[in-house]
């Protein structure tokens, strides 16, 4: 395999927990840059993946990153769980439970009324602890520092939302949307929706458009290839 990694890639990487996307970027430039030798070179990432979510991110390199937006605006695929009866801050792990509600109530039948209730178009407010821009600073700089952030509803869409409730109080879940949409957002509205509350508790996006993880590499595969490439050329 040769990569033209100033003429444009994309690359397919199935991102850890832990990482954050723009770790993944920087992880992959470096590698380019110490053993191509390729000092100035765009590379981009087609859609955030929070820290504590795993799956699909879509980097191009070079040319290539003119095809960002639309990777972007593609639909995208995800499973996880969420949790009945809690919330947090963050709407995942990220932060410690700050409410407990009573989950007794909640009946298989009610949760089918509330799946079908958040198909299709719809409005959906962004999670304070997001990286969307407000004034030049991440919203999550100022949640973390529990400072006030305005943020603006976003219009979403929701093709398709399959639950699991084996589990009960913890539901999983396979989701097909619109770019936008925030899966825990999604998580915490659910909770509100059955008079109760909810958090997300993992997350994998395993499809972008045509693009799927089944296809994507590790960064330590990515990395094994980068050095395999440059030392193909020695």
């Amino acid at each position: 395999m040769e990569f033209q990694f100033e003429a444009g890639e994309v690359l397919l990487i199935d991102k850890p927990v832990g990482w954050t996307s723009f770790d993944i970027v920087n992880f992959v430039r470096s590698l380019i840059k110490r053993f191509h030798q390729i000092h100035k070179l765009k590379v981009g990432h087609a859609g955030t993946l929070d820290p504590l979510a795993s799956g699909l991110l879509i980097l191009c390199t070079g040319k290539m990153t003119k095809r960002i937006q639309e990777f972007q605006d593609q639909d995208k695929v995800y499973t996880g769980t969420f949790l009945l009866g809690k919330t947090t801050p963050s709407y995942d792990g990220e932060t410690e439970p700050d409410a407990v509600y009573p989950t007794d109530h909640i009946s298989s039948e009610m949760i089918e009324a509330v799946r079908k209730q958040f198909l299709g178009e719809q409005q959906q407010m962004p999670p304070n602890f997001s990286a969307i821009k407000v004034d030049g600073k991440r919203a999550f700089d100022y949640a973390r520092k529990q400072q006030e952030v305005k943020l603006n509803p976003r219009t979403i869409f929701i093709h398709r939302l399959e639950l699991e409730q084996k589990n009960f109080p913890e539901i999983s879940f396979e989701i097909t949307c619109s770019k936008g949409t925030y899966i825990r957002s999604l998580a915490y509205d659910f909770g509100r929706a059955l008079q109760s509350g909810a958090y997300l508790t993992s997350l994998i996006r395993t499809q972008i458009g045509e693009f799927n993880v089944a296809d994507a590499r590790t960064p330590e595969q990515i990395k094994a290839m980068i050095i395999e490439t440059n030392q193909d050329h020695k």
